[in-house]
């Protein structure tokens, strides 16, 4: 087999593709011939060290990467798996594997089950917004905002897409956001009174601002921070880090009780293990997909062997959409 693996913390550099023996599955686990593999930001934090679960499940050396696509004793599958995706060959037990439904590429299957189950993890089993609320998104332009607003227009919310550069505008548009603020162009808080719901996987002092514009009633939902490293670095600037660290906010249980606000946040990979849940969010997802309330990504692709050029791709920002790596 071939895969991607980092040795020791660092910069693109560290990601040497490699020749290994097959792994070998263990009971009723599946060895899924990868097809694809998509690519998420939280891939470039476990190449830095910094990402918690890669540290608690794996050290290193480590595989990155999530989502697969390909083939399980010749049926076509797609899924998640616990670090390990960048490979030609990977193990992954059965609940956590899907068919790939009629009609779609192994490229749009791979891009298909962390974001989208993200986005619906945050709206609809943390913050359920009601219809007619407001939902503010951050990111809207990426995997998961994009798909946050398709679910949160789905549930009935009005919904504001937030995203960093001009050229990010009409894909947010497209996705359904009734109200676009590009960040390049306006401070997104002068737009903004008070919004019922708001996904911020940005972290650092971005939660303050998130935070203070929630109305009563408001739940602020944390699942990344990404703003807390400088874009197109590789490595982590760690002045910015501890700045972003000592600027983020901390909220005292008291206080969220009298501000009547919740503060909800979660990591997917730590949920993994739960096989009704992932089973409860893909039957949702699907379905959503299969109603056309939840369409496909752009996408972009790199081969396996030029995953250091995704890896700058998807931190430099510009990106719109999900990268996928062909196996």
């Amino acid at each position: 087999m071939r895969k991607v693996v980092i040795h020791k913390a660092g910069s693109y550099n560290r990601l040497t593709l490699e020749e290994h023996p097959d792994p070998a599955p263990i009971g009723d686990d599946c060895l899924v011939e990868v097809s694809a593999a998509s690519v998420n930001f939280a891939d470039c934090i476990v190449r830095m060290g910094l990402y918690s679960s890669a540290k608690e499940f794996v050290g290193w050396p480590i595989t990155p990467g999530f989502d697969i696509a390909g083939t399980c004793d010749g049926h076509r599958v797609f899924g998640v798996t616990l670090f390990g995706a960048y490979a030609s060959h990977v193990v992954v037990p059965p609940h956590q594997l899907f068919d790939i439904p009629e009609g779609w590429t192994d490229e749009q299957a791979a891009a298909f089950p962390a974001v989208n189950l993200t986005a619906w993890y945050a709206l609809k089993h943390l913050s359920r917004p009601l219809e007619g609320e407001t939902v503010l998104i951050h990111s809207a332009s990426g995997g998961v905002g994009g798909a946050a607003i398709s679910i949160a227009k789905e549930m009935g919310a009005r919904v504001i897409g937030v995203v960093g550069r001009a050229h990010k505008e009409d894909l947010a548009r497209a996705r359904g956001a009734d109200e676009v603020i590009v960040r390049e162009r306006e401070d997104v808080w002068i737009r903004v009174d008070l919004v019922d719901v708001i996904l911020d996987a940005n972290g650092g002092p971005s939660l303050r601002d998130s935070y203070a514009h929630l109305a009563p009633g408001g739940r602020l939902v944390v699942y990344g921070a990404a703003t807390m490293f400088k874009r197109g670095r590789g490595t982590p600037d760690w002045p910015k880090l501890a700045w972003s660290f000592l600027r983020t906010p901390r909220f005292s249980p008291l206080d969220l009780v009298t501000a009547n606000k919740s503060v909800l946040g979660f990591n997917l990979s730590y949920l993994f293990p739960n096989a009704a849940l992932l089973r409860r969010g893909m039957e949702e997802l699907l379905a959503l997909h299969t109603a056309g309330l939840l369409p496909h990504p752009t996408i972009q692709t790199f081969p396996l062997e030029d995953v250091a050029d995704a890896h700058r791709a998807i931190e430099t920002g510009d990106t719109v959409g999900k990268l996928v790596l062909t196996v």
